[in-house]
């Protein structure tokens, strides 16, 4: 019998980002989120690799969750998202200083947004995790456009103290625009579809048609890496 069904929530997502709440309800599930505090130290071993930090930041959380008895017998979802750029790791901005120094350094250049996913299913000890890297081109920012983003007072909580959506920044329709925002929703979509009958919840309805309606655009990698996920 699958259980999965009977789950009011069969996801749990540990986030109370409001982008990743709304871009999850893409998909059509029932969810619930809470939120876990973990540290979010950037001097590790794995700071030369972008893509295992990311994972290993977001294995964090979803262990934490199953430690603070978060999820029950719910899929946990868990991601963190950073900048890579100069061999430089950039998660949130310590300060407004530090906000500058990554805008500044970032406009006009092309740099690397990581999101690092884990999946933690209830009957499972360790979360499966991935990441996914996108290639982003930063607009010639002057100090007055970044006075002005900084003005609406969400670049802290922000890698790279930057949001994609303030459309500061672009990727081509070969990149995963909803990767910036923090959530790789075709590549969350597969990772899920190859869960075990257990864990995976039923009704996922394929992203890509209202991603390409509220971008204007046609995503050329949602449809591969569905494709290769099936």
């Amino acid at each position: 019998m699958d259980h999965t069904a009977e789950r009011p929530h069969p996801i749990v997502l540990a986030s109370q980002s409001p982008r990743r709440r709304r871009l999850l309800e893409w998909l059509r599930v029932p969810f619930e989120t809470t939120a876990v505090d973990t540290p979010e130290s950037l001097d590790s071993p794995l700071a030369s690799d972008p893509a295992a930090m990311a994972a290993s930041l977001a294995e964090e959380k979803a262990l934490a969750a199953r430690a603070e008895g978060l999820g029950g017998d719910s899929l946990v979802l868990c991601f963190d998202t950073l900048v890579f750029h100069d061999d430089e790791l950039l998660g949130k901005p310590r300060d407004v200083p530090d906000a500058w120094r990554m805008l500044r350094s970032l406009s006009g250049r092309t740099h690397q947004v990581v999101t690092g996913v884990a999946m933690l299913c209830p009957d499972e000890a360790e979360p499966r995790t991935f990441s996914v890297i996108t290639d982003v081109e930063m607009r010639d920012l002057t100090d007055c456009q970044i006075e002005a983003w900084m003005a609406m007072g969400t670049f802290l909580g922000c890698a790279g103290a930057y949001n994609i959506e303030a459309q500061v920044a672009g990727v081509t329709e070969d990149e995963c625009y909803q990767n910036v925002a923090g959530l790789p929703l075709c590549h969350v979509y597969a990772a899920i579809r190859s869960l075990p009958e257990s864990c995976a919840p039923e009704g996922l309805t394929v992203p890509i048609a209202e991603c390409d309606a509220v971008l204007g655009r046609s995503c050329r990698l949602g449809p591969r890496v569905i494709a290769e996920g099936a």
